[in-house]
C-alpha cells in the first residue's frame, strides 16, 4: 500500500507562533549582506524543513545544485529565562552539505506575529525573516511508503498551502571530511563521488490538497 505516513511527533511541540512558512528577507554576517538568495524556513508543530538557493544557481545543473544549501529535522524552543529571547535550535537529520561543526541555533525576537529576528548563538549573523501568507492552518510531517508499505527515504512537510519535499541521498559521506566545508570543496577532492552525492532533490512549492 503506497501512500504516506506521518513521522513521529516530538515530545515538546514547537509553540504555535513558530509555524508556517518563513521567508528570509535579510542576511548580515561580517562577511557582509544577502537580499538575493531564496530562503524558505516551513516549520510544523515539530519537524523543519529549510532550503535556500543563491541568485543565478541552477539546481538542474551539478555546480549548481553543489551551491545549493537545505536541510530538515526536528527544531526545539527553549524559552527565555529573565527577559532573554528564546532559542531556536534546528537539529539538522539529512542536509544537503557537510556536516558542520557547531550547532544550528539562533535567538529568536519576534517584532511582529510574521516577523522575526533571529541572531547568532554560536556565531555572528543577524537574519530577517517575515511570514508567508497562507502558510498557517495545517502542518504536516510525512514519510512516502512503498506498495510493500515501507518508506521510501522521501519526506513531505506542509504548512498551510506549502510544502517542501525532500528526497535523500542515499550515498554516504566520504570519511575524510574536513570541518565546515562546502560541497563544492568536498566534491572538488573527490569529483568520483559527484554521481552519488549530488543525487538527491528538495523542492519548495505547493501543497497538495
Amino acid at each position: 500500500m503506497s501512500g504516506w505516513t506521518d513521522l513521529p511527533a516530538p515530545d515538546e511541540p514547537v509553540p504555535e507562533r513558530y509555524r508556517g512558512v518563513w521567508v528570509r528577507t535579510l542576511l548580515e554576517t561580517p562577511e557582509g549582506r544577502d537580499t538575493s538568495t531564496r530562503v524558505h524556513w516551513l516549520q510544523t508543530g515539530g519537524w523543519h524543513a529549510d532550503l535556500r538557493v543563491p541568485q543565478g544557481a541552477d539546481p538542474a545543473t551539478p555546480g549548481g545544485r553543489t551551491q545549493l544549501q537545505g536541510f530538515c529535522g526536528l527544531t526545539r524552543i527553549t524559552p527565555g529565562q529573565d527577559g532573554q529571547p528564546d532559542v531556536c535550535t534546528w537539529h539538522r537529520r539529512w542536509d544537503i552539505q557537510p556536516p558542520r561543526s557547531t550547532p544550528d541555533a539562533g535567538f529568536m525576537v519576534f517584532e511582529t506575529p510574521g516577523r522575526v529576528i533571529e541572531t547568532g548563538v554560536h556565531g555572528p549573523y543577524l537574519e530577517i525573516w517575515e511570514r508567508l501568507p497562507g502558510s498557517t492552518g495545517r502542518y504536516r510531517a510525512q514519510a512516502e511508503l512503498d506498495a510493500q508499505g515501507q518508506p521510501t527515504g522521501v519526506q513531505r512537510f506542509v504548512a498551510g498551502r506549502y510544502a517542501i519535499t525532500v528526497r535523500p541521498r542515499t550515498a554516504p559521506w566520504p570519511g575524510d571530511l574536513k570541518p565546515d566545508e562546502t560541497l563544492a570543496q568536498l566534491l572538488q577532492r573527490h569529483p568520483g563521488a559527484a554521481p552519488g552525492l549530488l543525487d538527491f532533490d528538495m523542492v519548495f512549492g505547493q501543497a497538495p490538497d
